[in-house]
């Protein structure tokens, strides 16, 4: 079964189909900058978000000597080997 829409019938009115032009060009265009104005908005707030945390980064940050003579800290468990009989699908 398929689906199909009617075609459209254009007017034969030069001044309607002028019209419908000018309409159409000016959606294009509020789509055009309201994307613009999207888009910058999320590149002003990605930057300040990454400048805020390169400014807490260099603020919390310790002194190299302490930082030479810290160990990082070992996490500790059990584990067990799990024997595969068939794979799963995936």
């Amino acid at each position: 079964m398929r689906f199909s829409l009617p075609m459209p019938r254009r007017s034969r009115h030069p001044l309607v189909r002028a019209l419908s032009l000018l309409v159409g060009l000016a959606v294009v265009g509020i789509l055009l900058v309201f994307g613009l104005v999207v888009a910058s908005v999320l590149l002003v707030g990605g930057a300040l978000v990454f400048a805020l945390r390169q400014w807490s980064r260099k603020r919390s940050a310790v002194s190299p000597t302490v930082a030479r003579s810290h160990k990082p800290e070992v996490i500790e468990g059990e584990f067990v080997v799990l024997q595969r009989t068939h794979h799963a699908a995936h």
